[in-house]
């Protein structure tokens, strides 16, 4: 009996405790911690972010494209008529001047028709003169000096024949240039050269670079302006813009321009590989880090500024020139403060503590 009541005593003692325990500790549940959380997201400082300020200045950016060099005038340069192939006076490589005489074609039947117009000429004229004081005398009709002086002509006009028909057997350069190429060999067929290539000449002076431009950028570049060249050997030139295609390619959709270079000493070759820098027009810009630059929600490039009250705000901008290290935007007002560091943390209309990041750290 006694253990009994000692049993319900305990029992209720224990119940008693564990009712005024939830009344006196503090809870901890869900609800409390919920309540807890809006408080310390209110306290929390903003987040910092390193800004530089926008300075708009005009800058004109460079267009560089890849292409290759060209030469002026490439000509292959055949026979104009039949002969044995006598004498090649020139071998790869050698430099010709205009008038050279490159091969000689021999014919000894054109030799011949020349001396006979030449005979021809001497008759005619000993028969002009002859007779001509006769008709002056009156001995002869005055109708027969008209005949005798076309048949003088016709004779002259015969020699010319034969003389341009001889001179087609030696051909020679029709410009300044250097040989590439000589197919012919010395004793070729006999009168089977009419129109076979002889040999392969290449003006190289001057030279040109020739590129591909979209039509996006064909609009700043204009016939006569200054571009540089670089050839993949490491060398640099400078030359002029001699000309812009009017129409594209069919099967780029790309336009060819030229531009023209001086290269008297032939150092540079043709065919090997360039890269042609213009300069565009001039045009207000910002230069930044390309770690400035950021994408939006929706896909559109631009950077992010603070703005008054330290707001953040999103502005779409323009790529004018990518220097690999730092871009030209355009966009941008002068002094905007731009987020060089921290902008992928923050969103628009985030309250921010902007923090002025010097030149280097901002070119970073």
């Amino acid at each position: 009996m006694k253990v009994s009541r000692v049993t319900a005593v305990g029992l209720v003692v224990a119940a008693a405790l564990w009712i005024a325990s939830g009344e006196l500790l503090p809870r901890d549940s869900s609800e409390g911690q919920a309540a807890i959380r809006p408080a310390q997201a209110k306290s929390r400082a903003p987040f910092r972010v390193a800004v530089f300020p926008a300075a708009v200045v005009e800058h004109s950016p460079n267009l560089t494209l890849s292409g290759r060099t060209e030469a002026d005038h490439k000509v292959n340069i055949s026979a104009r008529t039949g002969g044995v192939l006598t004498e090649l006076r020139v071998r790869r490589g050698q430099r010709v001047k205009k008038g050279e005489i490159i091969a000689v074609l021999a014919d000894e039947d054109r030799e011949a028709q020349v001396a006979r117009a030449e005979a021809m000429v001497e008759q005619r004229k000993a028969e002009l003169d002859a007779k001509r004081i006769l008709i002056q005398q009156g001995n002869m009709p005055r109708l027969d000096l008209v005949n005798l002086e076309a048949q003088y002509k016709s004779a002259q006009a015969t020699l010319a024949s034969a003389k341009a028909e001889r001179d087609r057997g030696i051909v020679r350069a029709p410009w300044d240039g250097v040989i590439t190429e000589l197919p012919a060999e010395v004793g070729g067929a006999a009168f089977s050269f009419t129109g076979t290539q002889l040999a392969t000449l290449v003006a190289l002076d001057p030279m040109l670079a020739v590129v591909e431009v979209s039509e996006r950028k064909l609009g700043g570049i204009k016939v006569g302006e200054r571009a540089e060249v670089r050839l993949v050997t490491g060398e640099t030139y400078t030359g002029h813009v001699r000309f812009v295609a009017k129409s594209a390619s069919p099967t780029t959709r790309t336009y060819r321009v030229e531009v023209e270079m001086a290269n008297p000493d032939y150092k540079i070759p043709d065919g090997i590989t360039a890269e042609v820098t213009f300069a565009l027009k001039t045009m207000p810009a910002v230069q930044l880090p390309r770690s400035a630059l950021t994408i939006s929600s929706t896909g559109e490039i631009g950077v992010r500024v603070v703005q008054s009250g330290d707001k953040v705000a999103f502005v779409p901008i323009k790529l004018i020139e990518d220097l690999q290290d730092t871009m030209w935007v355009g966009g941008l007002k002068d002094g905007e403060r731009v987020i060089v560091r921290g902008q992928d943390f923050v969103r628009a209309g985030e309250i921010v503590t902007p923090v002025a990041a010097t030149r280097e750290a901002a070119a970073r």
